[in-house]
């Protein structure tokens, strides 16, 4: 799930995050069982309906959400080329297409408070084997919330390295957002435990 709630109101925010992740396992399952790329593209063309049909700035931002997945697409285009299976390609690559804008979907139409109470419901029967069901949400809530914050972070460091190098950003980056993402965990420890922990 790559995106935060949307800032546009849809009908979909209104229906409860219990039945909108149920459905998006059941459709998720139904997308991976299709073998033939012209139904996956059917569904990837319905899809993109239902996202205009809640407008066209809803629409723009849903695409946007997208735009990190394009390396995927490249190493798997490449892939597929070289194979000489450039269909089954394609197969693969509109179901990640179409599941990824499914669980956006689902992401930017439900609050993150709405999905920890499902999942804090779901795990309710692993407290009897000694798991507590909110420390389990609260940390799938931070690693949604976290994954943009570092993926910016990520980016800011690489606007830095271009400013001061005419060298490509490498591999040297990975070890100060090593240490971004642990000083900014360590950060939000703190602030849990400052207000009575889990």
């Amino acid at each position: 799930m790559l995106t935060l709630t949307s800032p546009f109101e849809t009908p979909l925010h209104r229906v409860s995050a219990g039945v909108k992740l149920a459905a998006l396992a059941v459709a998720s399952v139904g997308l991976f069982s299709l073998q033939n790329p012209w139904l996956v593209f059917a569904a990837g063309a319905g899809l993109a309906l239902l996202y205009l049909s809640f407008g066209i700035g809803f629409a723009r931002f849903g695409a946007a959400m997208l735009r990190p997945l394009w390396p995927f697409f490249l190493v798997l285009g490449l892939w597929h080329l070289w194979l000489g299976e450039w269909a089954a390609g394609l197969l693969i690559g509109g179901r990640m297409l179409v599941a990824v804008a499914l669980a956006n979907l689902v992401t930017m139409t439900t609050r993150l408070d709405d999905m920890i109470a499902v999942v804090e419901r779901s795990a309710a029967p692993l407290a009897r084997f000694g798991m507590q069901p909110r420390v389990l949400a609260v940390a799938i809530a931070l690693v949604i919330r976290f994954t943009p914050v570092l993926m910016d972070k990520a980016g800011q460091l690489g606007q830095a390295w271009r400013a001061r190098s005419a060298r490509r950003v490498n591999w040297r980056i990975v070890l100060p957002i090593s240490l971004m993402a642990l000083d900014d965990a360590d950060r939000v420890a703190e602030a849990i435990r400052a207000r009575g922990g889990l």
